[in-house]
């Protein structure tokens, strides 16, 4: 089973304390929800930064997606707070 890499961004980043890690990929009918509740139950800075995922925007592979959209067989997934413009 191939690893997943986990891109983290903004506060999420300084508070995870890192930019990216590689962990084993989810089942396949894993969503990046269930990522991020398996990730905040580590705890510590991840438990800061993930335990409201309402708070989250996520991407899988460089693309936009909600919450609730599966991993399957991507290579990669981001997590960073909202996005605005200016």
């Amino acid at each position: 089973m191939a690893d997943l890499t986990i891109v983290y961004f903004a506060w999420v980043r300084e508070a995870i304390g890192r930019d990216e890690e590689r962990v084993a990929r989810p089942a396949a009918d894993g969503s990046v929800a269930d990522l991020v509740a398996t990730l905040a139950a580590r705890g510590g800075g991840y438990a800061q930064a993930l335990s409201d995922p309402a708070r989250l925007r996520a991407a899988i592979d460089q693309r936009f997606v909600p919450l609730d959209s599966l991993i399957g067989d991507a290579r990669e997934v981001a997590l960073f707070p909202p996005v605005t413009g200016g």
